[in-house]
């Protein structure tokens, strides 16, 4: 048996796991476990510039590979930096470990230098915590972490390590835990046959049908089964912005996502449903608006593999938990010799729904004239048809992503990558190193607005150091567009500190880090600005695009309102 002391046990461990990049930040706490990952080579780590874009960046690679992102962090301040991030995956259902330096043991409660309880900070925005109370329990610790983590409905797992447990001094017995077992813990591996069997007849017989589906499905890896299933049935698809690509965007089935700025087929769908399949999707309330107005003819299936999902915000009258993959797959089982039982309801269906689309083809935006500024939705248009919509996209928040998401068209899982659950500003350039880490030979593009960019534009060191070619395409109105625009709707256009001033130049800044950056102002600039971004995929390229300041985000949903009260453009409402 092996003898190694804690910093060692961590960093063997991370290797024995099949962690390929841990993302971090260095600290006092924690630099017995910096010095262990330096006398080793296969665990890489990249050396972020404040430890919010550590935690994206492991955020980023998850959702792109489905697999936890790891996160290495010293204690107060360091732990604290990290909080945004651990926030972010949480509510997005990410998973991610997050390793935390702390004091040593006999100093926790004395206001130690750089102290902070970050179990107790992090404990409403994670899965689960340890703290490390013995150096011989870290390879079983980090094994349950890591279990924990990627199982079940997955999130965040912190765990919290005092500097003395890591202690080159001290050795102990290191084996690689094959198994874990944690008696209180047992995610489902598959729904409730009978509620399955309920759910099927439901569908089946149904008039208005659409599936409704989210993250669950991206997270449990369902989108083939999803995709199988949807088109036997022909029934309309919708989903979450967390659930695009999942079924393809392409696909005359599907009408968008739907929600605050979904599109306007796919909201009217589900208010007039009359059975609504919800599959891995949470009701947010960006989905739902006013719930007592939400569906309101519809029997809702609601499939969840989190109990407390289910009828948690709309009743569901069949609830499933479940994974989303088993429980579409003996969905698909069921309905293998059946056909449905009012085909001429569903034809009459489909061509109410073709009306909503034929209502609103053509009138999406007005484009730009010939040397007139750009439209934001001119740019991610553009983008998609340069990339051929195979790019791995970021966001941070904002209109730049509403409009990525209505503009590119995601017909793959996990190409879409985007803060929903609590809009973190920032987000995207840290989480498209990550993907870029990990996928070198795809474009990875992160959209952004020179709001967000701002706030974690240092990173352009890291991709400096590490060679990380990510594009940026910038989105500049010169202003914080979604809070103007709501500004604008709501408070008489009195735009109280949503104009960014003394902006910095982009084209210098990009430089002084030793990039290449590109200013658009008009149309036909665009085209061969966009040759020269995708030239070289491992290129870092920021495309600095000045667009229409005044243009908005539509359709948008009337606050209060049903599914159906959506404002459609600035003077034009349902």
């Amino acid at each position: 048996m092996e003898l190694l002391s804690g910093a060692d046990m961590i960093a063997r461990f991370l290797q024995d796991e099949g962690v390929e990049y841990i993302y971090g930040y260095p600290g006092g706490a924690a630099l017995h476990i910096y010095d262990a990952l330096f006398r080793q080579e296969e665990v890489k780590h990249i050396l972020v510039r404040h430890e919010q874009a550590a935690t994206h960046a492991a955020d980023g690679y998850a959702r792109a590979s489905g697999q936890p992102g790891t996160v290495l962090v010293t204690s107060g301040p360091g732990a604290t930096n990290a909080v945004t991030g651990i926030a972010t995956a949480y509510m997005d259902s990410i998973p991610m470990v997050v390793l935390c330096g702390q004091v040593a043991s006999h100093l926790i409660g004395d206001d130690a230098f750089q102290e902070t309880d970050i179990v107790g900070v992090t404990r409403p925005i994670v899965k689960h915590s340890f703290a490390i109370r013995h150096p011989s329990e870290i390879p079983e610790v980090l094994k349950k972490a890591y279990y924990l983590a990627s199982t079940g409905r997955p999130g965040p797992v912190v765990v919290d390590i005092p500097k003395d447990m890591t202690a080159p001094t001290e050795r102990y017995e290191y084996a690689y835990p094959r198994k874990v077992r944690m008696r209180s813990y047992n995610p489902v591996t598959r729904g409730h046959t009978g509620q399955i069997k309920k759910a099927v007849e439901l569908m089946l017989k149904a008039r208005r049908p659409v599936f409704y589906t989210g993250g669950g499905v991206v997270l449990g890896n369902a989108g083939d089964g999803l995709t199988n299933l949807v088109q036997k049935l022909g029934y309309p698809i919708t989903t979450t912005l967390m659930g695009m690509g999942a079924y393809p965007q392409s696909d005359s089935q599907c009408l968008g996502w739907l929600g605050m700025h979904g599109s306007y087929e796919s909201n009217m769908a589900m208010h007039h449903a009359d059975v609504v399949i919800a599959i891995g999707a949470r009701f947010d309330d960006r989905v739902t608006n006013n719930v007592s107005k939400f569906c309101p003819t519809a029997k809702i299936i609601h499939v969840d593999v989190d109990p407390s999902s289910i009828s948690k915000t709309v009743h569901a009258d069949v609830p499933i938990v479940g994974p989303a993959s088993s429980v579409i797959n003996e969905m698909i089982s069921l309905t293998q010799s059946k056909e449905i039982a009012n085909p001429d309801a569903l034809a009459d269906w489909w061509e109410q729904i073709e009306s909503w689309r034929a209502e609103r083809a053509g009138k999406l935006y007005e484009p730009s004239r010939e040397g007139e500024i750009l439209k934001p939705q001119e740019v991610i248009e553009a983008v998609c048809e340069k990339t051929r919509g195979e790019a791995f996209v970021t966001t941070d928040v904002g209109q730049h992503q509403m409009f990525a998401a209505q503009y590119y068209q995601f017909d793959k899982p996990r190409r879409f990558v985007t803060s929903g659950g609590l809009g973190t500003m920032g987000f995207g350039f840290p989480a498209a190193m990550g993907i870029k880490l990990n996928y070198p030979e795809d474009d990875v593009v992160c959209i952004t607005g020179e709001g967000s960019f701002q706030m974690m534009m240092q990173e352009l060191s890291t991709c400096k150091q590490y060679g990380i070619g990510v594009k940026i395409i910038n989105l500049n109105n010169a202003s914080l567009g979604m809070v103007r625009q709501w500004q604008d709707l709501n408070y008489k256009s009195r735009h109280a500190h949503s104009y960014v001033e003394s902006m910095p130049d982009f084209h210098l800044l990009t430089q002084a880090y030793g990039f290449t950056a590109i200013t658009v102002n008009t149309l036909d600039e665009l085209g061969p600005a966009l040759e020269r971004v995708f030239e070289d995929k491992h290129e870092l390229v920021f495309l600095d695009v000045k667009v229409d300041p005044f243009e908005h985000v539509y359709p948008m949903q009337v606050p209060l309102g049903s599914m159906r009260d959506m404002l459609l453009s600035k003077t034009e409402r349902t």
